[in-house]
């Protein structure tokens, strides 16, 4: 936080600091300290910077880094974790890039101010204020406090800033909003690739589709029998897809790689298919768009779907909103697949029909990553069912076509 009531030199002194600035510096020198780390910086962080040095437009144009992503990406983690919507992460994004453009600085320069949001010692201890999670989590107590009932959001971004930061600048947050809600938007979306991700498909040809688990480059799939079957497919990074790429047998598994923007598509007899199609901080998809008789790839960025099909031509669909998770299916059972999203925010699904109408079922909570398949083999209905992965538990809660719940423990928690 910016000191607030700067004394005013007297005149005497003032000049004296304009032509002799090295007798106001007669104590030893010290060298300022390097910021802290915000966490693992990756790869893909350099391309997603590099991402939104073509669209920012404030403090930060041309200037965002890998390192000052991964900073943001601990507000944007600290502030989903609380269960909190994505706005939020914008307010407390847009504050740390006024106040330290997005570097978690240990050195005191405004009397005892340090880190993302400059916080003095009455905010926590040194190394607190310099914990990304715990100073975020910090600003957002004090934005509940001053705004009692979830006022905050009916706000505009730069004065909820400023009503919490209390600064003597209070128009220098707003003009950093809207890059604020790029950034956040370009991380809201992107998945945690640590640890188990979901899958859904059906993997052994019987009536029902299967869930499975994606971990360090190998599909832990699970039969119909409870079965297990190890596919080794993808790196560190990948996000996992399934379909059936080649239109027979049983699907197939898949990586999508935000480093390069490609799909690493598995055929049924191990060979290697690569499609390009996206960039980082896009979300992968996969379904049948065309009607053909293979499933097609896409991806999903900020509220609109890039959908590939048979012959590579691109169909754009708009569904969604900042802070979702895509979904694909075939929702009511005819025609091409359908589109949809999960707002973890609500705990729900918002389906597209072919009509393009929408269709909303509650199910899950903010955490889960939601999973789509047959998960009841038809019960006389071909269409497509939701599901969600619990990652703190490694269960898997299906809904079947009667509303129902299946569960099933699959995975490893994280």
């Amino acid at each position: 936080m910016k000191n607030h009531a700067r004394g005013i030199l007297p005149a005497a002194v003032t000049a004296l600091a304009l032509t002799a600035p090295l007798l106001l510096a007669a104590g030893p020198a010290h060298a300022a300290l390097p910021n802290r780390s915000c966490g693992t910086v990756t790869a893909v962080d350099s391309t997603i910077a590099a991402n939104l040095n073509k669209v920012l437009t404030g403090k930060l144009r041309g200037a965002m880094t890998a390192y000052r992503l991964s900073c943001a990406r601990a507000i944007v983690d600290a502030t989903r974790t609380r269960g909190m919507p994505d706005r939020a992460a914008v307010i407390a994004v847009t504050t740390a890039i006024v106040e330290s453009a997005l570097e978690n600085n240990p050195n005191m320069v405004d009397h005892t101010s340090v880190g993302l949001f400059q916080q003095q010692k009455w905010w926590g201890s040194f190394e607190e204020r310099l914990d990304p999670a715990h100073s975020t989590n910090a600003f957002l107590d004090a934005m509940l406090r001053l705004y009692p009932n979830n006022s905050w959001q009916g706000q505009q971004i730069g004065v909820v800033c400023q009503k919490v930061q209390v600064s003597a600048f209070p128009d220098a947050y707003q003009p950093q909003a809207a890059d604020a809600q790029r950034i956040v938007g370009a991380l809201w979306s992107s998945l945690s690739t640590a640890g188990d991700l979901p899958v859904a498909g059906n993997w052994d040809g019987g009536p029902a589709g299967n869930v499975g688990v994606w971990r360090d480059g190998r599909f832990h799939l699970r039969n119909d029998d409870g079965s297990l079957a190890y596919v080794d497919w993808g790196q560190a990074g990948d996000l996992p897809v399934s379909a059936n790429w080649d239109g027979a047998g049983p699907d197939n598994v898949g990586v999508f790689r935000p480093s390069t923007g490609q799909f690493h598509l598995r055929m049924d007899d191990g060979s290697l298919k690569i499609l390009d199609w996206g960039q980082a901080g896009d979300l992968p998809i996969a379904g049948n768009w065309d009607g053909g008789p293979a499933a097609n790839i896409g991806i999903w960025r900020d509220g609109t779907f890039h959908l590939r099909n048979d012959d590579g031509s691109i169909l754009k669909i708009d569904w969604g909103q900042a802070g979702d998770l895509p979904v694909t299916g075939n929702w009511d059972g005819a025609g091409p697949d359908n589109l949809g999203v999960f707002r973890p925010s609500t705990g729900q699904f918002h389906l597209r029909m072919d009509d393009g109408s929408l269709k909303i079922l509650d199910w899950g909570q903010a955490g889960d990553l939601p999973v789509t398949a047959n998960w009841d083999g038809g019960n006389n209905s071909p269409a497509a069912n939701i599901g969600i992965w619990r990652p703190s538990e490694a269960r898997f809660h299906l809904r079947n076509d009667d509303g129902t719940l299946t569960q099933l423990d699959w995975g490893q928690p994280r």
